[in-house]
């Protein structure tokens, strides 16, 4: 007997909410920061080495996948996790963002949409159907339902039709997810910022029953008091004995705002695309190793941080290693920024499980309002 997906909440402060996600593959602590493995790597870290931070999931991406090297193939291979050696649970999105926001010349009806690849200019159809699909081949534990997600700002007749093509979707995706003990299905709430809209999305998912549900269609360029405006009431309107995902947040306040408004779940690219770039995210802010005040710097990023990076090397090591572009750079700056963002879903965890989010949030926000380190 297959051990069956379930959610149990631990505790509850406020919104804010801690528990965990049974799957098969393991136990998800929640609320959960998901490392993003876009083509089956998060870039520039080993799987051991992320699992090190305190990832429990990872996301993958059935866009990238499909076209390269193709869902067919990692089936054949094993599935997604033999093939990129994680053994613990893996979340796929549907690739409806991607269709809208990489490939070119895409044309969406009633079925689905068609486009064409980004890497090479084939043409591919993306369905309800194929989606859920791709998502059986690469063999992901948490598969995402179908949907279109419009850009905003968009008008209001725009996002209400999007919405409810969304629904249709959905029931779509149900239908051909069918039963797969073990594995659980997603639904997305749709309805850009317009509060009767989410409403009406929510109730059309709650009728199809889902196995969690996420707040879709932010951090798409409405900016953080938006986000948070429409996570003020969003969360409420979805089930509370199912995990609640908030899909592409985010940055370290981004994410504690959205745990202190109910979500249970998060992903996104930031912590290992800044790494790559040289943006290092701390207890105290956000600092550039690339400027010239860590030259000279014996000091590690945070003092504080057990990760390799700052266990092992100075500002002005990183500094050097960046500026003259070696690969150590990229792995040290991804895996500090993973384990930071690991690190506040602990304390976060930790502080809604003794009721003491409040005083948690709020020093959050005094040690980051301080700023870096003074330069020596």
């Amino acid at each position: 007997m297959t051990k069956r997906f379930s959610f149990s909440l631990n505790a509850t402060d406020g919104k804010a909410r801690t528990g965990v996600i049974s799957t098969p593959r393991g136990d998800i602590r929640t609320p959960a920061f998901m490392p993003v493995g876009t083509a089956a790597t998060v870039k520039a870290m080993m799987p051991e080495s992320v699992a090190a931070t305190g990832a429990d999931i990872l996301l993958g991406n059935t866009y990238h996948l499909m076209l390269r090297p193709t869902a067919e193939r990692i089936d054949r291979l094993g599935g997604l996790h033999k093939f990129m050696n994680w053994d613990k649970p893996i979340l796929t999105d549907s690739g409806g963002f991607q269709v809208m926001s990489l490939a070119d010349l895409r044309k969406l009806t009633e079925k689905g949409v068609t486009f064409k690849s980004h890497i090479d200019g084939s043409k591919h159809e993306l369905t309800p159907e194929r989606s859920m699909e791709i998502q059986r081949l690469l063999g992901s534990d948490i598969v995402m339902c179908f949907d279109e997600c419009p850009a905003l700002p968009a008008d209001r007749t725009r996002i209400n039709e999007s919405m409810q093509l969304s629904m249709r979707w959905a029931a779509r995706s149900r239908e051909a997810f069918g039963d797969r003990p073990g594995h659980a299905l997603f639904g997305i709430q749709q309805g850009g910022l317009e509060e009767d809209l989410r409403a009406e999305s929510a109730q059309a998912l709650r009728d199809i029953e889902f196995d969690g549900y996420a707040v879709g269609g932010l951090a798409v360029g409405e900016g953080q008091e938006a986000m948070f405006s429409v996570l003020d009431f969003a969360p409420d309107q979805l089930p509370t004995d199912k995990p609640r995902y908030l899909m592409g947040v985010g940055k370290p306040d981004d994410i504690v705002g959205a745990v202190k408004r109910g979500i249970d779940m998060m992903d996104c690219v930031l912590p290992s695309r800044s790494g790559r770039t040289g943006q290092v995210f701390t207890r105290r802010g956000v600092l550039n190793i690339k400027n010239a005040r860590h030259m000279d710097d014996p000091r590690p990023l945070d003092e504080q941080c057990t990760c390799p990076a700052c266990s092992n090397y100075s500002r002005a090591y990183l500094h050097h290693v960046f500026r003259a572009q070696e690969m150590i750079s990229g792995m040290l700056l991804t895996w500090h920024n993973l384990h930071y963002f690991q690190e506040i879903m602990q304390g976060m965890r930790d502080a809604i499980a003794v009721g003491a989010f409040g005083a948690w949030e709020a020093d959050f926000h005094a040690q980051r309002a301080l700023g870096d380190i003074a330069p020596l």
